[in-house]
């Protein structure tokens, strides 16, 4: 083993969208005791969610698994109308942790139909964020997930047409895709500002400088979560071997055979002690310089619903 050196990406870990979304299970919690219930996972990532059930929360696919009359905390990724239309029926008391950034997605779509535009959602199919930005105005808006599927897009009014995007997708890709949109849909209207959420622009710049100094990339993560995925992505199309890791248990060692400087990241939704694990994990192997190469610093914090705020 010649492993001497691991580069620590900066920003990495948890964002303010998924920090609040996890603080406000924690709230709940703490404010009303167990169990509080919680419609898919708060956010991707089965180290986090696996600690919030040992505290008492419960997680369920659907708000028609919540008892009539109990305390629901909505995920980070959003949830389409027809969501709080249910828990209203069941009298739930709802607790929104959809991150901000994903809510003005949902805002823009509302206000793009309103215009009766058609609505382009750039985006991965069957991921959640993504169901509840359709929810938002299903009978107008159409999901494309790569150039070919806006080459063989077909709208009613070409001249009508506006685009938004899932927040946690690879800026490069998706970059690709709104060029084409423009080549097909000259008229098309972009959103006032990029959909992109700043955690997932921050990481993805800095795994590409990792990149650029290390063969090997790891990315701590979930499987079903896209941010993490697109870093992986990113590291391996600038160069990089690159492997998605929830843990230190999943590092093949032999990934790290004639490799003397190894990148690690983790995605928005992975906690930092995550991170200090896999650095013990590759500390065993011998002694190992870790530096960590700052890209941006990140100061964004969201508040708290008032449901949760006053919480201690």
């Amino acid at each position: 083993m010649s492993l001497d050196k691991v580069l620590l990406a900066a920003p990495r870990g948890w964002c303010a969208g998924v920090d609040r979304a996890v603080d406000i299970v924690e709230r709940a919690l703490d404010r009303f005791g167990p169990p509080i219930y919680v419609r898919k996972q708060i956010v991707h990532n089965r180290h986090v969610v696996e600690g919030l059930e040992r505290r008492g929360a419960i997680f369920v696919d659907e708000v028609t698994e919540v008892p009539p009359g109990s305390i629901c905390v909505l995920s980070a990724h959003g949830s389409a109308p027809t969501v709080y239309e249910t828990a209203r029926e069941r009298d739930l008391q709802v607790i929104d942790a959809t991150c901000p950034l994903v809510t003005k997605v949902h805002v823009e779509a509302i206000r793009f139909a309103k215009r009766e535009r058609t609505i382009v959602l750039i985006g991965h199919a069957g991921h959640e964020e993504v169901e509840g930005t359709m929810g938002q105005a299903p009978t107008r808006t159409v999901l494309v997930q790569d150039v070919q599927d806006v080459e063989n897009l077909e709208v009613a009014d070409p001249g009508n047409v506006s685009y938004i995007t899932q927040t946690t997708l690879s800026v490069d890709d998706t970059r690709e895709i709104v060029e084409t949109l423009r080549r097909r849909f000259p008229n098309i209207k972009a959103p006032t500002k990029s959909d992109i959420c700043y955690a997932t622009t921050n990481r993805q710049a800095a795994v590409k400088v990792l990149a650029r100094r290390a063969p090997l990339v790891l990315v701590i993560g979930a499987p079903n979560s896209s941010n993490s995925l697109r870093m992986v992505e990113v590291a391996r199309q600038h160069g990089a071997q690159s492997y998605l890791i929830e843990d230190e248990t999943q590092i093949d060692p032999a990934w790290l055979d004639g490799v003397t400087v190894v990148g690690l990241s983790s995605s928005a939704s992975a906690p930092e002690w995550l991170v200090d694990r896999v650095l013990t994990y590759l500390r065993g192997f011998g002694p190992v310089e870790v530096e960590e190469v700052r890209v941006v610093d990140e100061d964004v914090r969201f508040p708290l619903p008032k449901e949760v705020a006053a919480a201690t």
